[in-house]
């Protein structure tokens, strides 16, 4: 994701990406302009002729885009028409994943369910799938985004599976959870979490969450799935200050979850 780029220009995320290996990138939300201010790279109400611009900025820089973010919670009073707008800004763009989730705190659930039923044929019909991720509350889980799913009852609304959100906002074990709802997973958003020593979100490897069996349950099932690196970041030390040293840290994700699934796909799994 361009996310880790946030306090960099977007164009500088872009080059980032690419000099870290990658030839895919999932959007951000928002990143400093040239006067040095933190401005969203596309309000949700921007037209889809904005998308499609910042989509060909994105393959010029050498990048396909897969996914982008709602910026909206599902439980919002103007999430229907919010991510209609999305979803025809993702389909202007050519982006496959539409990436949202719900508030942190229980509550609301029927606007949950209202919203998505009314985007899912609108999804469909555009190409475009919305995936939701765990990001507490009604999203807690990959548990409790499987009832939501069957509460639906859409194909346009799979799921993106967000590890390090469920150890860190429910304490959860994801390694478990994620048997629960493998069968609607299509991306992952790919962070790690530690409970110790210090409470805190972290690149995939210096965590707690072993991404072998993370991945596992979905290494056979024959789909392209996205894994968009959400954070990179080191436990115990603080951010970079330079985008090389976050590009760096971009590179070292990737090259840890190219290990991991070349393994996986090379390996007979048993349970």
């Amino acid at each position: 994701m361009t996310l880790p780029y946030s306090a960099f220009s977007f164009e500088r995320a872009l080059e980032g990406i690419v000099r870290a290996g990658y030839r895919y990138a999932a959007w951000g939300t928002s990143h400093q302009d040239a006067g040095g201010k933190r401005v969203p790279i596309l309000p949700p109400d921007a037209p889809p002729k904005a998308a499609a611009e910042l989509a060909a900025r994105t393959r010029a820089a050498g990048l396909e885009p897969v996914m982008m973010f709602s910026t909206v919670n599902l439980e919002d009073l103007e999430a229907p028409r919010l991510h209609a707008s999305r979803i025809e800004q993702a389909a202007a763009a050519r982006i496959p994943f539409l990436l949202t989730f719900g508030r942190t705190r229980p509550g609301e659930y029927e606007n949950v369910i209202r919203c998505l039923k009314h985007v899912g044929p609108l999804a469909r019909q555009a190409g475009v799938t919305v995936v939701i991720k765990q990001h507490g509350g009604n999203t807690a889980t990959g548990q409790h985004c499987a009832r939501i799913l069957r509460d639906v009852g859409d194909e346009g609304i799979k799921i993106c599976y967000d590890a390090g959100n469920v150890l860190d906002y429910e304490n959860h074990d994801p390694i478990p959870d994620i048997q629960t709802c493998w069968q609607d997973v299509r991306a992952f958003a790919i962070k790690d979490h530690r409970n110790w020593p210090k409470d805190e979100d972290c690149g995939p490897g210096f965590g707690e969450i072993d991404h072998y069996r993370l991945l596992a349950p979905v290494a056979r099932t024959g789909l392209t799935m996205p894994l968009a690196c959400e954070n990179i970041f080191e436990p115990l030390l603080p951010r970079p200050q330079t985008a090389e040293g976050v590009d760096a840290l971009a590179r070292r994700a990737r090259e840890f979850l190219e290990t991991v699934t070349r393994g996986l796909l090379s390996t007979e799994l048993t349970a």
